[in-house]
């Protein structure tokens, strides 16, 4: 199915990848379980939290050392569902599925070592520009083929850009509640600015009149790059298939296009869907505000609307309000 019966299982598995993974796994349920102590006993993981967690580490894998990933080297659609998948659904899940004890060990170790110094990059603004910089610049044409033709730089600009989304998502998770973040308009008003800071790249690459990227385009590029996902000799590659035309089934242009829309498409219905979540719990917290006030305000009229005022400035038989006349 698109042309990945042509390779060999370890070229759309990656064996070593997904011990690697299956072995991270394995560390956080034995994390949360018998190495968790007394912090593990005292606050159990829900089903539904370890669930979150599994199938963020599922969609990495498929993003990163999966199908999706060999995908990604032959089609540029693919390519950005790997991206979205990495950086835009994976992160906020394994965060989700991280208990808030584990969290506050890491924060407590972070705060006493020299990374301390680094929280400047936590600040909800600097995350989005960071993370949507460093995402823009990656798919600058030149910049793009450089990082998928060497693959120490590939490995390392994707590692940081997943460091870069964890801190993007920070402040819209936010692991640990006793912590004050963003809320209300705040929180909205970030993540409107994810919204927009991304549409450059995607509206450049959506309305490029022609292919941008020669590892999608030019034969011996896409050969190169494919030499660091599959074993053989890139050579074989070129002779056997001829490029990344023979595996798509789309045109080039198209097949660009088809990513850039693809990519932004995934971006909006996840941050409009928090924008939709986060309006509505601030819309019933203001109203639960204004109902809390009318309640006060109801309760300080009861006295009077029961006739106690007015029994206290009822006048006596003596005289007005209860007092002797003097004769």
């Amino acid at each position: 199915m698109l042309g990945l019966e042509y390779f060999k299982f370890e070229d759309v598995w990656s064996p070593v990848f997904l011990a690697f993974m299956l072995l991270v796994t394995a560390g956080y349920f034995v994390l949360i379980g018998p190495a968790g102590g007394k912090w593990a006993a005292e606050e159990r993981v829900p089903a539904g939290r370890k669930l979150l967690f599994v199938a963020g580490m599922a969609m990495l894998y498929l993003a990163q050392g999966g199908p999706v990933e060999l995908l990604g080297h032959m089609m540029f659609s693919f390519h950005m569902l790997s991206m979205a998948l990495s950086y835009l659904v994976a992160p906020p899940l394994l965060m989700l599925g991280i208990p808030p004890w584990v969290w506050r060990k890491v924060a407590s170790f972070l705060a006493g070592s020299p990374l301390r110094h680094l929280r400047f990059w936590v600040k909800p603004v600097v995350a989005a520009v960071v993370f949507n910089g460093l995402f823009s610049f990656y798919h600058i044409p030149a910049v793009h083929d450089y990082v998928m033709l060497h693959f120490g730089v590939h490995r390392l600009y994707y590692i940081v850009l997943f460091a870069a989304s964890v801190l993007l998502w920070w402040t819209l998770v936010n692991p640990l509640p006793e912590r004050p973040g963003a809320q209300g308009l705040k929180k909205m008003g970030f993540i409107f600015l994810n919204m927009v800071l991304l549409t450059p790249a995607c509206g450049l690459i959506i309305f490029a009149k022609e292919p941008l990227y020669a590892t999608y385009s030019d034969p011996n590029v896409w050969a190169r790059a494919m030499g660091y996902c599959v074993s053989g000799n890139p050579e074989m590659l070129l002779s056997q298939f001829g490029g990344p035309q023979f595996f798509g089934f789309l045109e080039p242009g198209i097949d660009q296009q088809v990513g850039g829309i693809l990519m932004k498409f995934i971006q909006e219905f996840i941050f409009a869907s928090m924008l939709a979540y986060v309006f509505y719990q601030w819309y019933k917290q203001e109203n639960r505000g204004g109902d809390d006030e009318e309640l006060a305000a109801q309760l300080a009229e009861a006295p009077e609307r029961s006739g106690v005022g007015e029994l206290a400035e009822a006048p006596g038989p003596s005289g007005d309000f209860g007092v002797p006349k003097s004769s």
